[in-house]
């Protein structure tokens, strides 16, 4: 249960001394006994079914009390089927392959070295989250898994919830023989325990922010400690001059409809204006079908007056909800231009019979994830065969895209010699 802690700065010093000594043991653990941890934090999450939805029930209670928006408490919400998803998310986990100590790249040198690179964990990782409880379990799982500690901070809705998940978290641990400090969920829910956490740079080794965007500017703003992060999910969807219409159709009514409130569901959909009449006509009848509120550009309306005038902050905004932008271009350039005008570096998906063009834009476009003939509903941990993510990256530097065990470990140089020395 959390608890009213008097000197914040005290304490999140102590968490963090207690992670980074709890780290080396974690570095040094070999697979199978973080697999031990992982499959025995299964077996506690199924045995504390009922303590979880009791804590959770409690947290929801409070939020709906406080009046927090339906889409928080559904996010919030956990039953025993979840429960259960939990459970086996961890023990997908468990059956990944462990990147620590893994040699890539040794190669002969002619001096007769052998150069290459080991992945190693990263340390310490700090994870700032809201509302969704089943975070704590699946960070908990992929830092064990990449042999980091890690320190959760999850948001004050879900405290409850996640000290539950958190107690089956050090159980597992504790059954390995691995250090309990290994996860540590923050204890309190005073805001100010996530800025001393930021400035913790002597501890954490890298700040995962997992929320809105209000949460993400403030990390932004505050930290200390390298991110991996993303602040929007501005996806676009271009239907090339080139493009089966029929397959061009499944694509962008999926990358939008499918859900509606991803960071990889499609914001703005580009159509090159020669296939324009063909596409258009059918897509916005689906769109209007489905609720979507449709904003395009004069070409656009021009070819489906049903819309609404689109104005500049619609190619910047990332609604989350059933609202469309729409734009005509005159070809893949233009579409190109428009992205990395408006565009968030998240994800961008081509729709084109064309290869060369397709090429180009997959070469061109400079977002963490580019498709050609796919919707960008799959730039997902899960879908892109990682196992879990714990999060996704329009940073350039270490990580980029959905990341998973390999993005939480990083690179070193070993070099493997006979006796050689340097004349």
């Amino acid at each position: 249960m959390h608890r009213d802690i008097v000197d914040i700065a005290g304490y999140m010093r102590d968490v963090g001394r207690r992670a980074r000594a709890a780290s080396h043991a974690l570095a040094r653990a070999d697979t199978d006994t973080k697999n031990r941890a992982l499959h025995a934090i299964a077996t506690a999450i199924r045995h504390a079914c009922e303590p979880i939805l009791a804590a959770n029930a409690e947290d929801v209670a409070d939020a709906k009390k406080e009046g927090l928006e339906p889409a928080l408490i559904d996010r919030l919400t956990l039953s025993a089927k979840s429960v259960e998803a939990m459970a086996q998310g961890v023990e997908t986990v468990a059956g990944l392959p462990d990147p620590v100590g893994e040699v890539s790249e040794l190669r002969e040198q002619p001096t007769g070295i052998k150069v290459g690179r080991m992945r190693v964990p990263l340390g310490v990782i700090g994870i700032i989250y809201e509302s969704r409880p089943n975070v704590t379990a699946d960070a908990a799982a992929l830092c064990i898994k990449s042999g980091n500690a890690a320190i959760l901070r999850g948001g004050k809705e879900a405290i409850r919830a996640n000290q539950a998940i958190a107690e089956c978290v050090r159980t597992g641990l504790r059954d390995a023989g691995l250090p309990e400090d290994g996860v540590q969920v923050v204890e309190t829910t005073d805001r100010a325990a996530v800025g001393e956490l930021l400035r913790m740079n002597e501890f954490v080794d890298i700040i995962v922010p997992r929320g809105g965007k209000d949460l993400i500017e403030r990390v932004m703003a505050e930290s200390r400690i390298p991110m991996i992060k993303h602040l929007d999910g501005v996806c676009h969807v271009y239907i090339d001059a080139d493009a089966d219409v029929e397959m061009a159709i499944k694509i962008a009514d999926n990358a939008k409809t499918q859900r509606y409130g991803t960071c990889n569901t499609m914001e703005t959909l580009l159509v090159a204006e020669s296939v324009a009449p063909q596409v258009l006509p059918r897509l916005c009848k689906i769109y209007r079908e489905k609720g979507v509120e449709l904003r395009g550009d004069e070409r656009a309306r021009a070819i489906f007056p049903d819309m609404n005038p689109a104005a500049e902050a619609d190619w910047f905004a990332e609604y989350l909800a059933p609202i469309l932008a729409i734009r005509v271009v005159k070809d893949v350039d233009e579409a190109m231009e428009h992205i990395a005008r408006y565009g968030s570096q998240h994800t961008d998906a081509i729709v084109t019979a064309n290869e060369e063009r397709a090429r180009r834009f997959l070469r061109e476009v400079d977002s963490s994830s580019v498709m050609w003939n796919a919707s960008t509903r799959f730039a997902d941990g899960f879908e892109f065969g990682l196992g879990a993510e714990i999060g996704i990256s329009t940073e350039k530097l270490h990580a980029r895209g959905p990341v998973g065990l390999e993005g939480l470990t990083s690179q070193k140089w070993v070099v493997l010699g006979e006796g050689q020395v340097r004349g």
